[in-house]
């Protein structure tokens, strides 16, 4: 057979050798080894395309997604929101699925229009002053706020909260190793971070509210930075700040987070959408593609791509960001549910999720040996610790017909908690039914 694999073994060799690797093996020891395929994938040989299909369906069958027979008490970054059916039609119209590029504004307005009002949103949901038109995710948008801060700082020390989710904190930690940025992890007292006294960041990154589900003190935040001449990267959930005072309120230079609560399903876990927002001074460091509004040669209102000499194609290695794209449709779905919920039906949602997470709270510390893993408020997730180790709650918990929550663990400082996330589409006989499953498998 064939080898379509472009690096030959001298390739191989010299980029091992660059990356101070003896073997491919090596590289490969970050991904979990029950993740890896070995001796390839298990399909007989020979077999025709439609046999091959089929199989594949077969094994698709076996996955449960959440629904009907299995009800989301899950998230961690991501949500069981609804979706309404006008947003799915209106983001599925085949402007928008067959977006292109939009470098020759000529032929793209419209899709420019809906990226230059998802950033109006964005902007207007963070508090800040300029959005971009999206980055891949909310751990890539939190590599770029360090990019950013650092750049602008001019030093290379970020001290980072151990409530910021901890797969962002790896992705930062992966990039960081090239960069040479120095990743400092602040630790967390009863749910909330603990800012250190001494030392001189360049930026604090925080979440809000945290990993655990705890609000943080932005305004504590802020006053650290501007103790250390600082700036502040607050990575936001959108959804709360449906109750919450804006990131930009408080003061934050940069506020990202993870837009998928907004018109797109868990899929499994991607494509989502990375939300990033700046004030306006460091716009020329913004990563990604920037819409403005303008006017045409005859006066007319215009969209373009702008400020594009900050990307990689024209700066190159002068560029604080390499990144040169966005994710277009998932942005103008977000845009599109956005405008639909207003600023009435976002404070709605945040505030039946937090009515919800508080029932089920109640419910869960009622049980005997369940205990809160903080004590600090809590809007649509918390932490609590069973009596019985948390991955073993969520194995039996799925034969209950529940995603019971996720597991959580020393990377944040919570012990062997189990994580739950209450959204608007739980109700009142659901939570019920979950408490009293958790009573069962905790017995």
């Amino acid at each position: 057979m064939p080898s379509y694999v472009p690096h030959t073994d001298a390739d191989i060799a010299a980029m091992l050798a660059f990356c101070g690797l003896s073997s491919i093996d090596e590289l490969w020891e970050t991904i979990p080894s029950a993740l890896r395929l070995a001796g390839g994938l298990d399909i007989a040989p020979g077999l025709s395309e439609p046999d091959t299909l089929a199989r594949f369906e077969r094994l698709g069958a076996a996955n449960r997604a959440c629904g009907p027979d299995l009800v989301c008490f899950a998230g961690a970054g991501a949500y069981d929101h609804e979706i309404p059916s006008a947003i799915r039609r209106l983001a599925n119209r085949t402007e928008f699925v067959t977006a292109y590029t939009p470098y020759q504004p000529e032929v793209a307005q419209g899709v420019l229009q809906a990226l230059f009002e998802y950033q109006t949103l964005v902007a207007r949901l963070t508090g800040l002053e300029v959005a971009n038109a999206s980055l891949y995710d909310g751990a890539s948008a939190c590599v770029e706020a360090v990019n950013l801060a650092v750049a602008a700082a001019g030093r290379s020390t970020v001290w980072v909260s151990r409530g910021v989710h901890p797969t962002w904190r790896e992705t930062m930690r992966t990039f960081a190793a090239g960069t040479g940025h120095d990743l400092v992890d602040v630790d967390l007292v009863d749910g909330t971070t603990a800012w250190p006294a001494g030392g001189e960041p360049a930026a604090l990154l925080v979440q809000y509210p945290n990993h655990l589900g705890c609000v943080e003190d932005l305004a504590a935040a802020r006053a650290v930075a501007d103790a250390h001449g600082a700036m502040l990267l607050v990575a936001v959930d959108p959804v709360a700040a449906g109750m919450l005072r804006s990131a930009g309120d408080f003061g934050a230079d940069v506020a990202v987070g993870e837009g998928q609560p907004f018109g797109t399903p868990l899929s499994f876990g991607g494509p989502y959408l990375g939300l990033f927002a700046c004030r306006l001074e460091h716009v020329r460091r913004l990563p990604g593609r920037l819409v403005g509004e303008t006017v045409d040669a005859d006066g007319r209102r215009a969209y373009v791509t702008t400020l594009r000499t900050r990307e990689q194609d024209i700066r190159r290695e002068k560029a604080s960001s390499n990144v040169c794209t966005n994710q277009t449709l998932i942005a103008v779905t977000c845009a599109i549910q956005l405008a639909w919920l207003g600023t009435g039906g976002l404070r709605e949602l945040a505030r039946r999720c937090a009515r919800g997470a508080r029932y089920a709270r109640d419910g869960l510390l009622a049980l005997d040996g369940v205990e809160p893993v903080a004590t600090a408020p809590t809007i649509r997730e918390f932490a609590v610790r069973p009596p019985v180790d948390s991955a073993t709650v969520v194995d039996r918990m799925l034969e209950e017909g529940f995603l019971a929550g996720v597991p959580l663990d020393e990377s944040v400082g919570a012990g062997d908690g189990l994580l739950v996330a209450v959204t608007e589409r739980r109700t009142r006989d659901e939570i019920d039914a979950y408490v009293a499953a958790v009573e069962r498998v905790i017995k």
